[in-house]
């Protein structure tokens, strides 16, 4: 009885569904991964396989992340999806409510990894060209998968959508398209959390800290086993997480009976790990919130630009909190429900 405690302590989303869409590879895949760890069976999605790589001309799959999931005691299902495709998305849905009759989590992080979003340029150099590629992909395919969540999750009353990003402020993106993609990845699910507060379904928005996705070790030119080598490059570089770390961020909110405290707030890694006191798979704890960042590895012009940027993102933020207190103000209050009238 007792080592049936530990396993169910342990693996505390036994028997609940998740779908992760995007979880090829970075962020994704770490969520997938940590899901799985926690015990729930994972539907793993996006549109690079085996034999068939996507356009963004990686070498991971979403078969290996199923395979890295199923070889570590969990349960996976790689589907191949094109979420900006909604038959697709819709067929994977019914796939999923014909086999399992719920769905518990979902979570989204499609395009995370988009090259179109890492071209950095100011507004005046954009090329426009891409625009309406990256919208499809990173804003209209999210928008799509998150209305079929909701369907499926509604009549159960309970659920939890996510959607990962990047930063934990309003600004993120080399480019205006990637922009105004991660703009909507946060403020989207404040809007559809209000949406669906009456259905019992929580929306939240995700950041990682510094990730340590497979572009970025290839970029720092090390590995996972050696990843620290890169702090001689750039010493921020050591308080990276594994994309591991964001997935258990994730799988703590899914086991919280509380979750719905957390609806509609754009949460971080970091922030979570403190909260729900989980670590990285090496037993470090990264928390790049409380860390000093060394500026000097940056091009003057881009910490200029940081500078400007955050002392007008706390006007406008401080100027919409006192617009928004006060139309509050002018809501009436709930109106109380009348039972049947007696004569």
């Amino acid at each position: 009885m007792a080592r049936k405690k530990a396993l169910v302590d342990s693996r505390p989303l036994t028997g609940r569904v998740a779908l992760v869409a995007g979880a090829t590879r970075g962020a994704g895949r770490g969520i997938a991964r940590a899901l799985g760890e926690a015990g729930a069976t994972v539907y793993c999605t996006g549109r690079s396989v085996t034999g068939k790589p996507s356009p963004y001309g990686r070498p991971e799959t979403i078969d290996e992340t199923a395979a890295m999931i199923n070889t570590a005691g969990g349960s996976a299902i790689p589907v191949r999806v094109d979420h900006t495709i909604e038959s697709e998305v819709k067929a994977l849905f019914r796939r999923i409510a014909r086999a399992h009759k719920r769905l518990d989590i979902v979570v989204d992080s499609v395009a995370g990894e988009d090259p179109l979003m890492k071209r950095y340029g100011y507004l005046w150099q954009a090329d426009l060209a891409t625009a309406d590629a990256i919208f499809r992909q990173a804003i209209t395919s999210r928008i799509m998968t998150a209305k079929h969540a909701a369907l499926a999750m509604m009549p159960a009353k309970r659920g939890l959508i996510v959607d990962v990003t990047e930063n934990d402020m309003i600004g993120g993106g080399g480019n205006p398209m990637a922009q105004a993609a991660k703009l909507a990845q946060k403020a989207l699910p404040l809007l559809w959390a209000a949406e669906l507060a009456p259905h019992g379904v929580a929306v939240i928005a995700i950041t990682p800290g510094f990730l340590r996705s497979e572009s970025v070790l290839q970029h720092f030119g090390v590995t996972e086993d050696n990843w620290r080598e890169a702090g001689r490059k750039d010493s921020n570089f050591l308080q990276s997480e594994s994309p591991l770390f964001v997935g258990r961020a994730v799988a703590a909110l899914a086991g919280d009976p509380k979750v719905t405290d957390r609806t509609g707030m754009l949460v971080s890694s970091w922030e979570l790990a403190r909260d729900y006191g989980f670590n990285d798979y090496d037993g470090r704890r990264p928390d790049w919130g409380r860390h000093k960042i060394d500026f000097s590895v940056l091009p003057q012009a881009w910490v200029d630009l940081f500078r400007t940027g955050t002392d007008l993102e706390l006007r406008w933020l401080t100027t919409l909190a006192g617009r928004t207190k006060k139309f509050r103000a002018k809501i009436p209050g709930r109106a109380r429900s009348r039972g049947p009238r007696t004569r």
